[in-house]
């Protein structure tokens, strides 16, 4: 079985697979301060709670965006996995051909969604939609050039500028509104952050359909905690989830 770990800005998304199959999934709150003990204590629970036995893990990879949390997750694995775990970085096989600038400004958790998307919809362009701490946009041909992206500020974020730098607006639940017009300030404050961000993505995507894949067929692909807000909006093609994870899996077998 293969642990993989994607540790976000604000959560560490986690999985163990089964050959293909994924057999688990959890969440953590990111903590950066967080020891290689706590880690790695809270792992092998986790796994025992859903019935997984820590002993049947054989391979573990991670990718990551919190640089302080990387040498204690490492150390988590080797200590109570007895693993030297695989890190999604700079100068491993990713199978892409990365069109950035400085391909080492690449989020690994990004370039791991780019290899799940080339894995899963093969030879097709496709444009990604991550929605966490911040929502990224990235596009990918069907020759597996990443093109490159954009990042915004993810809806958790902006909610909680609003509330930081306003004196009168609240945090509210994210959630769809019951209509575009607000008709309290927590709606209109959720109208906005939800059909806003529609207006967004559905912009910058037909954008990038148009300025970068000449209008030719792009499967639109949503991922992240809040992708399932926007499933009754059919915006996407396909909702994966577990995106990144299955990017991590693939990266780990292309540098076996």
């Amino acid at each position: 079985m293969i642990l993989v770990l994607d540790i976000g800005n604000s959560q560490v998304y986690g999985g163990v697979f089964d050959d293909d199959r994924l057999a688990l999934q959890f969440r953590r709150a990111t903590r950066a301060e967080s020891t290689s003990d706590e880690f790695g204590l809270f792992c092998r629970q986790v796994l025992r709670e859903n019935d997984v036995d820590p002993a049947a893990i054989t391979t573990a990879a991670i990718c990551s965006v919190v640089p302080d949390m990387v040498h204690s997750v490492r150390n988590a694995s080797l200590k109570y996995f007895g693993l030297r775990p695989f890190l999604l970085e700079p100068g491993v096989r990713t199978g892409l051909n990365i069109r950035y600038r400085n391909p080492l400004e690449v989020g690994s958790d990004r370039i791991a969604g780019a290899i799940a998307a080339a894995t899963l919809f093969p030879g097709q362009n496709a444009i990604i939609v991550d929605f966490g701490t911040a929502t990224t946009i990235d596009a990918l041909t069907g020759g597996r050039d990443y093109l490159g992206g954009v990042i915004l500020p993810g809806l958790r974020l902006a909610m909680e500028s609003l509330d930081a730098r306003t004196a009168r607006l609240p945090k509210v639940e994210i959630r769809k509104p019951p209509e575009l017009l607000g008709r309290s300030t927590v709606e209109s404050i959720q109208a906005g952050l939800y059909h806003g961000n529609i207006a967004i993505l559905k912009h910058l995507c037909a954008e990038i359909r148009a300025q970068y894949f000449a209008g030719k067929p792009t499967v639109l692909i949503g991922t992240g905690g809040f992708a399932r807000l926007f499933e009754d909006e059919k915006i996407f093609d396909a909702h994966v989830p577990e995106l990144v994870l299955i990017g991590l899996r693939e990266a780990l077998r292309l540098n076996s």
